[in-house]
């Protein structure tokens, strides 16, 4: 940002990719809007996504596995410490699906919450008893 005759250059902070937490859209697992960082949700890598982002880190390394397991919460109908997010239910079933997928990836097994379960595209199902 540069001052110019009393008035503020805006050109290299607008050239910049929006972000929100230090993190690009690509690290939430809901984006609500791409030009709106407010509607980004259920942030899941570690900034180090920039990289993988620029091709010299496979996006996989860059997931965060600390925070995974509230990530996931948050989509279950009783939520990370009671707070379900706030997102209709195609881009909770499309978030879920998305973190599951990062699981698999790893071949790191489900948190065990009362969890979303995605069921050959149906929906969304409480984990089964038994």
């Amino acid at each position: 940002m540069e001052i110019k005759g009393g008035e503020v250059d805006m050109t290299v902070k607008e050239g910049l990719p929006k972000t929100k937490e230090g993190l690009p859209e690509e690290a939430f697992a809901i984006v609500g809007d791409p030009e709106d960082p407010e509607t980004w949700k259920l942030p899941h890598h570690k900034k180090s996504i920039f990289r993988a982002l620029r091709g010299k880190l496979d996006i996989e390394k860059t997931v965060d596995w600390e925070r995974m397991p509230a990530t996931v919460a948050a989509l279950s109908p009783g939520g990370y410490r009671g707070q379900r997010v706030d997102a209709n239910p195609e881009q909770i079933l499309q978030a879920a699906k998305h973190l599951a997928a990062h699981y698999r990836q790893a071949d790191k097994p489900l948190p065990d919450t009362s969890l979303l379960w995605c069921k050959r595209g149906q929906g969304i199902y409480p984990r089964p008893k038994g």
